[in-house]
């Protein structure tokens, strides 16, 4: 099994040396993971990752080499039904049509409920519709439905519903060096091009000095600059949520974009842009960028692209306070609107397919604030982008 793991890494492109194994397998000798999987987790991380940018590829390959191992150490411990079986077997499963029957309340109301509940419940609370819950279908809990709710200790989506999370999660940083498997990708974006020739006169001018030479009789040696894309990128990803299942779609696009530009710089959002982005996302809530900062720090001859799915609640987009993690005193709109006054030359691309658009209301309102300047990310898709950055 162990073996496994590090040849699976190795495959993964980890750069793990038979040196670090052998130190793991010692690690393990002196039960140093006290034979909990979530401590074997962090010291072998520990032991095989000297980079951070390699983190999201070991976290993918333990998890496929050592999936189910919890739950198989828990059966062995105690033979009983694990609790969080129980818990999804009390979830509410709804039809279609239950669905439908179920009304939202609207984002005033709903906040406002929310803040009678929290003074009023006392107690744990299942199944119902009123309480902060599990498995029912009041706006408030985890594990139910409803069309518009607040999400309550619950680890991911279900639903797509939530208008607001309580809980703090976690997001990775997108992998800039993922082996792109459509190289067309970057032959799309090269069509973004303004060459230059800047810096360093480091490159040999070889038309020039054979004329100065044949000139003057004797060599004359003539250097320039190098001719470099001289076009300069600003991106915003957005990050964690309903973008996890497109993933690698966008780390794609992100390696295919490091490397065609030489002036690019990024941040993360999530689900809509607000008055601070971040470079980092395990630092997000320490180490955030003010938009503010960013709209001055970059002057307007950047081309701006946003890459999101645009799917959210439009609360979010268009109401103060209708961020899903936090409260905005600014609506995500006229945090657009800003970005797209001060950058003429701005578009968004998604990674949902085309003909979904229309389902997505917040989409909708996207593509109205961006003028209609959203693109699938396809290579049609970004090809129209680049000539509309181009423009």
């Amino acid at each position: 099994m162990f073996l496994q793991f590090f040849t699976s890494l190795r495959d993964a492109q980890v750069p793990v040396t038979l040196r670090e194994y052998l130190t793991l397998m010692e690690a393990l000798d002196a039960d140093l993971a006290e034979q909990s999987v979530e401590n074997f987790y962090y010291l072998s991380r520990s032991a095989l990752v000297k980079d951070e940018r390699n983190l999201d590829k070991f976290d993918r390959v333990f998890g496929s080499v050592f999936k189910g191992l919890e739950s198989l150490l828990d059966a062995m411990d105690k033979a009983e039904i694990p609790e969080e079986w129980l818990k999804k077997l009390a979830e509410k499963y709804l039809t279609e049509e239950e669905k439908k029957q179920i009304e939202a309340m609207g984002w005033d109301k709903l906040m406002e409920t929310l803040k009678k509940r929290l003074e009023e419940q006392k107690g744990r609370h299942q199944g119902g519709s009123k309480w902060i819950g599990t498995a029912g279908t009041s706006p408030f809990g985890a594990h139910g439905y409803n069309p518009e709710g607040v999400r309550i200790g619950q680890e991911k989506n279900r639903n797509n519903r939530a208008v607001k999370v309580w809980d703090k999660r976690e997001f990775k940083d997108l992998d800039g060096n993922v082996e792109l498997g459509i190289r067309n990708i970057k032959v799309a974006l090269r069509r973004l091009r303004k060459f230059a020739r800047t810096g360093a006169p480091d490159e040999l001018d070889l038309d020039t000095t054979i004329k100065e030479t044949a000139n003057h009789g004797y060599l004359d040696v003539h250097m320039r600059p190098e001719r470099r894309n001289a076009v300069k990128v600003l991106v915003f990803f957005d990050i964690g949520g309903s973008m996890d299942s497109h993933i690698e779609q966008v780390e794609e696009l992100f390696s295919a974009a490091k490397s065609e530009f030489k002036h690019m710089e990024y941040f993360y959002f999530h689900n809509c842009l607000y008055e601070g982005v971040w470079k980092q996302n395990k630092r997000r809530f320490t180490d955030r960028t003010p938009t503010w900062d960013v709209l001055h720090k970059y002057p307007h001859d950047y081309k701006v692209v946003f890459v999101g799915d645009a799917s959210m609640s439009p609360y979010e987009i268009m109401v103060p306070g209708g961020s899903v993690e936090h409260v905005n005193e600014e609506a995500g709109s006229v945090w657009l609107d800003r970005i797209i006054r001060t950058y003429p030359h701005a578009v968004w691309l998604n990674p949902v397919a085309q003909k979904h658009w229309d389902y997505s209301e917040s989409t909708t309102i996207i593509r109205r604030l961006f003028s209609e300047r959203m693109y699938p990310i396809t290579i049609e898709g970004l090809e129209n982008a680049m000539r509309e950055l181009v423009r």
